[in-house]
């Protein structure tokens, strides 16, 4: 909870809309920080204003608009306590099928817009000894098959937070990454769409090569997000990366993440390879793998991976 030193500071969150973004606010606001919440319709900013939620029309891709948001928060007395940069797309396809736009449409949103908004506000943060948080994903860790152009930009946000991590702290101002895994929400529905709308547009040629794959992973992410995280069980995550006394670098958000995250780089890639695939072939519509679970698939996989290392090492 916060202190009473911290009553009404401010907060932005971008991507309010729905979701882990609109959870948050309001998981925000209740600890008493007045949010900004960041919308791109007139009607979202209706649905979520409430006590202690100001909602801004912000689409972060627009200059103009952070502009404005800078000039609001420069205009405030109260001290900018956090910047929550959450707003994202989720775009599923193949690399060799996506088109170009496309993939600059993802690197705008999902990276460019969070660094715009960022350098816009760092004056008003370095001011307040604030703190950034960058809503990333397991996905900017480990890369799953058509994940190329969403896993890419969360990548590089990883990494980008990292330089400023070690560019700012001595300036007084944290910076924190939050990696959730399956999340309830709106994002995942609308990337399942915007898949089958992509994948409508392949070749005969593309579908043959990839069309079972992209059905197979919109039903894997389908069965994950139904049972990841709640919204609000992942703005409890991000209120804890906003409001912690000595926050830690990185949170996990899910127990899927905190497995993947602890166990992803005691594998090999290739044994890591083995084990997305083991994942993913139960979900294709002409697979005849069996109905096992992940940690099952992942013993044998992990004591075999130890076993190539033993032989390794001594050779």
């Amino acid at each position: 909870m916060t202190t009473s030193s911290e009553i009404q500071k401010l907060i932005v969150v971008t991507g309010a809309s729905t979701g882990m973004g609109a959870s948050a606010a309001r998981e925000l606001a209740r600890r008493g920080f007045h949010v900004l919440a960041g919308v791109r319709r007139d009607r979202d900013a209706d649905a979520i204003r409430s006590t202690g939620i100001e909602p801004v029309i912000l689409d972060i891709t627009e200059s103009g608009q952070v502009e404005a948001l800078a000039a609001r928060v420069a205009d405030d007395p109260r001290a900018l306590h956090a910047l929550v940069n959450n707003a994202g797309v989720q775009v599923n396809a193949p690399v060799e099928t996506l088109p170009m736009t496309e993939w600059r449409r993802v690197f705008e949103v999902n990276l460019f817009g969070h660094i715009a908004v960022t350098q816009a506000l760092l004056p008003a943060l370095l001011r307040g000894k604030g703190r950034v948080i960058n809503i990333s994903s397991v996905g900017g860790r480990f890369a799953m098959a058509t994940y190329g152009a969403y896993a890419g930009a969360k990548f590089a946000l990883e990494a980008v937070s990292d330089s400023l991590r070690r560019e700012v702290a001595p300036l007084g101002v944290q910076v924190v990454v939050v990696e959730p895994g399956g999340v309830r929400t709106e994002m995942a529905a609308r990337g399942v769409e915007t898949a089958n709308h992509l994948a409508a547009r392949m070749t005969p040629e593309q579908d043959e090569r990839y069309g079972s794959l992209v059905r197979a992973n919109n039903t894997l992410m389908t069965a994950g997000t139904a049972s990841g995280l709640t919204a609000d069980a992942a703005a409890q995550v991000i209120a804890r990366a906003v409001t912690a006394r000595r926050p830690r670098t990185r949170y996990t958000a899910g127990r899927d993440a905190a497995l993947i995250m602890r166990l992803g780089p005691l594998l090999s890639d290739r044994t890591l390879d083995r084990v997305l695939a083991a994942n993913l072939r139960r979900h294709h519509p002409k697979g005849t793998a069996g109905r096992r679970g992940l940690h099952e698939r992942l013993r044998p996989l992990w004591c075999g991976h130890r076993r190539e290392n033993t032989v390794s090492a001594s050779t």
